[in-house]
């Protein structure tokens, strides 16, 4: 048998006394889309990085057709065929599609051919089955368009094994298909597709190979026929997840806690109209671009509402900032937990102390430290983040760890109404497990939540309701405990009406 493209031998890195990765071993082959799956902070971060090129190995071999390497830099990586695109996007927002594809290329001559570079790159995202104008500036281009610019540049590159790091996480599921499309495209071509996600439903449909990693340890490498769902989410958490997302019983006490009466506002939504009750989830579900995000922005006062009206325990409620919001008892935990959720740079202490950061002062105007670090470590313990204190930066954490300080941060605020937006995109089934214990334990503590989330299993695992939107507009109310995923998917995409 020919040698594989790439190949780890007892692989390790190690960062002081932490070792992120730990003997690993395993091989990609031409041709393959080899799944790596893994639960956050299982070292999957760090083995794309030790085998791009930014962190070299502490110990062990990584050979490419058969001899070893040592990279000293991504483009050196770069030079043997590897590539890798995340979840993110990395381009160059003011520079044209064209320029973003090539701006890698050292080896092309100083005077730039501008007509034929066009060409080039047209005929590169051509190989990719997608008509996209090479002369557009790549910062108006959607995510999706955005990671097609970044696997053309690999292409352009001659990449021969093509690392994905969650790359599905934020498509729509229009998008998500063509995306598949292209790794089935570089995987006839005879490239190595390493593919890592948390969407195992991904992982069966594309994969040939699957490799589990757990606590930075190579836990198996198979071909995908010969696992199942339940063998996989068992290998990477090390546990049994049977019953951590069943269904609870609605705590709702029927004490209505916020009521919105045809709320609006021009060009995005209009004519919103729901209630909450202390206790209860209701999930607010549709597809992307139905606008249930800029709700939540309204309500929060991040983007108010210009028309309709809110009431909070049966008064009025005149919401036109954050702390008009928080100052109700609101709390609003959003979608993109790096850009606007957290500071990445500042501890764990000052993450979940910042909302109420007045609230710390003595009598001097002073922060009270002690305070702070007793509550932060009150949160750290109820809520199970894994960090080694609340001094560390919070941006070392893993994406579920990262989640559960989020979460801390807004509930440090006592709210009587938690909404939460995309609690678990990014991270993996059992920080997911844990997102979800913890939402279930505040609605029995009778707070009123409302989850935004674009994951169907997850909304009919929470939802005591389903409120349901398309195109700006609520399309159906449906009772949690009766309905389905196809008779929300039914109202989502306009197909008529859907039996609870």
């Amino acid at each position: 048998m020919d040698a594989p493209l790439l190949e780890l031998r007892r692989v390790s890195k190690t960062f002081g006394p932490t070792r992120a990765l730990d003997d690993v071993s395993f091989a990609l082959r031409a041709g393959t889309i080899h799944a790596l799956v893994g639960e956050n902070g299982a070292g999957k971060s760090t083995l794309i990085k030790t085998v791009t090129g930014l962190h070299p190995p502490s110990s062990g071999s990584i050979l490419v057709d058969g001899q070893e390497v040592r990279f000293r830099s991504t483009a050196e990586a770069q030079r043997a065929g590897i590539a890798a695109i995340y979840q993110e996007p990395m381009v160059f927002p003011d520079l044209s599609v064209a320029e973003n594809i090539f701006i890698s290329h050292q080896d092309r001559p100083p005077w730039i051919d501008w007509a034929g570079l066009e060409r080039e790159a047209a005929a590169l995202i051509a190989r990719l089955g997608v008509a996209l104008d090479p002369s557009r500036p790549a910062g108006e281009l959607t995510l999706a368009e955005q990671q097609t610019v970044e696997i053309a540049r690999a292409i352009g590159l001659r990449v021969r094994v093509l690392i994905m790091d969650e790359p599905s996480a934020a498509l729509s599921e229009h998008e998500v298909g063509r995306l598949h499309g292209i790794a089935r495209a570089l995987r006839a071509e005879g490239v190595a597709v390493l593919y890592i996600s948390h969407r195992l439903e991904e992982v069966f449909a594309l994969a040939d190979m699957v490799t589990v990693m757990r606590d930075g340890r190579h836990v198996s490498t198979r071909p995908r026929s010969e696992v199942t769902q339940a063998g996989l989410v068992s290998e990477m958490v090390g546990r049994d997840m049977e019953g951590r997302f069943a269904r609870t019983p609605s705590r709702a006490t029927g004490q209505r806690v916020l009521a919105v009466r045809r709320l609006g506002r021009t060009g995005v939504f209009e004519d919103i109209s729901f209630e909450l009750a202390a206790g209860e989830i209701v999930c607010l579900a549709g597809l992307v671009g139905a606008r249930r995000t800029d709700v939540a922005l309204a309500l929060f006062g991040v983007a108010p509402a210009d028309r309709g009206t809110v009431e909070i325990e049966g008064r009025p409620a005149i919401i036109r900032s954050p702390r008009d919001a928080m100052r109700l008892g609101l709390a609003y935990v959003p979608e993109d937990r790096r850009k606007l959720g957290l500071a990445l740079g500042l501890s764990v202490e000052a993450n979940i102390t910042l909302p109420r950061l007045e609230a710390y002062r003595d009598g001097r105007g002073l922060l009270d430290r002690a305070r702070e670090r007793a509550d932060a470590l009150r949160f750290r313990d109820a809520m199970r983040i894994k960090a080694a204190g609340p001094e560390v930066p919070v941006g070392t954490l893993s994406g579920g760890n990262q989640q559960k300080v989020m979460l801390a941060k807004w509930l440090n605020t006592a709210p009587r109404i938690l909404i939460v937006d995309e609690p678990t995109r990014g991270i993996d089934i059992g920080a997911k497990a844990e997102v979800h214990r913890i939402l279930r334990d505040l609605a029995g503590e009778g707070v009123a939540i409302l989850v935004i989330s674009s994951d169907l299993p997850e909304v009919l695992s929470l939802a005591d309701r389903v409120l349901v939107m398309r195109e700006g507009r609520l399309v159906g109310d449906l009772p949690g405990a009766r309905t389905s995923e196809e008779a929300v998917m039914r109202l989502a995409v306009g197909a008529g009406e859907a039996a609870a």
